[in-house]
């Protein structure tokens, strides 16, 4: 995938990739601007700020014609905040490449922030918070960043408490947007089919819609791994279980984070893997389990999943575990390393088919990371780990070290672990 960058009169770079065989173009911006750089007062706000700029810009002054303008397009506009950051993205057929960089830049990057619309907007994000903890696969994953992290931004929600979104001003999101908004700490992707691009000039004027904000203060550093156990008790069928590993690696190494993907893959990332085999096929203990490992930038994680009937949970909990020790001490084996390896690269190649997730995974590549992407170049870093670096991943988690949290009719005590 062919690649070149400038960078836009304040500061944002702009990567342009091509992906040839598509009809589409992918834009994206990004910021390292999610909920990790908030102030504790600040919780929610990150992911407030990103719903309250589609209400409008200069140009596109109304939602209405924010949504209408994208559908005329026949494009597919979205958005997402997580703890690392902020994106706006907007998927369109090639020859709109204009007219989609217009609504993008315009609404995204000058948002009018009316007051009015504030006040909207915080009574449906305040029922998304609602949502989520009701639904209780998702209420364990938020339990776990706050196991996993306690009261470090890593382990607050990304939506935020209810009573800060009551309370947000438009001079707070304002505050915010104009303190970590930088275009030195982001970017703009531009994926896919290129022919229809703006020349450079125009492509700086849209761009350059974003505020011109000094390079904002570094994150507050992870906290040390954590052994706590947060449950939500109901009395329930069923019951949602998480637990988080932090393993002992290089983060900032793209070939160590190869090997960890290739890991995960192979302990719970597919129909192959130990978990699934072990934990559903012969045990039948649950339904769904999963295993998936990432890095943020500093620090690497796993995380185990499982949503299970609940008179089920602590033997599968503890066959969970039992499995991950047996890899610290044992390592995979080589047949099981080359099925992951295989499944794992295999599945980047059909994402790369896609322009929107190539945005993506170059958004997190320069973003969370400081690297450039290059598809050929991740493929083939996968393809390459080998054997031994996969073992060494395995003996890099501590077995005895791990985070737990669970919805369902237990307590804390159900999970102790030797």
């Amino acid at each position: 995938m062919p690649q070149n960058a400038s960078v836009a009169p304040n500061g944002l770079p702009i990567h342009r990739i091509a992906l040839p065989g598509t009809r589409t173009l992918t834009a994206l911006v990004a910021f390292d601007a999610g909920a990790r750089s908030e102030r504790p007062e600040e919780n929610g706000i990150a992911h407030f700020l990103e719903h309250l700029v589609f209400k409008g810009g200069e140009t596109f002054d109304h939602y209405r014609k924010v949504n209408e303008t994208a559908e005329r397009m026949g494009g597919v506009l979205n958005a997402f905040t997580s703890h690392s950051m902020v994106a706006f993205h907007i998927t369109v057929r090639a020859e709109s490449a204009d007219e989609a960089l217009d609504l993008l830049t315009d609404f995204s990057g000058r948002p009018l922030l009316d007051a009015e619309e504030l006040d909207k907007e915080r009574g449906v994000v305040i029922q998304e918070i609602a949502r989520y903890n009701d639904q209780p696969s998702a209420l364990a994953e938020m339990l776990l960043d706050k196991a996993t992290f306690g009261d470090h931004p890593l382990g607050r929600s990304v939506l935020g408490p209810e009573e800060h979104l009551k309370t947000f001003t438009r001079d707070q999101v304002v505050a915010f947007r104009d303190r970590r908004w930088a275009g030195a700490k982001g970017g703009a992707f531009l994926v896919g089919a290129l022919d229809h691009l703006p020349s450079d000039g125009r492509l700086n004027e849209l761009f350059g819609r974003f505020p011109d904000v000094a390079e904002p203060g570094p994150v507050e550093d992870a906290p040390a791994p954590s052994v706590d156990r947060v449950i939500e008790t109901r009395d329930t069928n069923q019951s949602h279980l998480r637990v988080s590993y932090r393993p002992d690696l290089d983060a900032s190494d793209p070939k160590v984070r190869a090997a960890l993907s290739i890991y995960g893959t192979l302990l719970g990332g597919s129909m192959g893997s130990r978990l699934f085999d072990e934990i559903r096929e012969q045990r039948g203990l649950a339904y769904s389990v999963s295993a998936s490992a990432w890095s943020l930038g500093d620090i690497t994680q796993l995380q185990l999943s499982a949503g299970l009937d609940s008179t089920k949970t602590l033997e599968a909990y503890a066959r969970m575990r039992e499995i991950v020790r047996e890899l610290h001490d044992d390592g995979p084996t080589a047949e099981e390393v080359d099925r992951a390896r295989a499944y794992t690269a295999g599945r980047l190649v059909l994402a790369f088919e896609n322009s929107g997730a190539v945005a993506r995974q170059a958004a997190s590549q320069s973003i969370v990371h400081d690297e450039s992407f290059d598809a050929d170049r991740t493929i083939a870093e996968m393809d390459a780990v080998t054997l031994d670096e996969v073992r060494e991943v395995a003996r890099s988690i501590d077995p005895t070290v791990a985070a737990v949290a669970c919805v369902g009719p237990h307590e804390a005590k159900d999970f102790d672990w030797a």
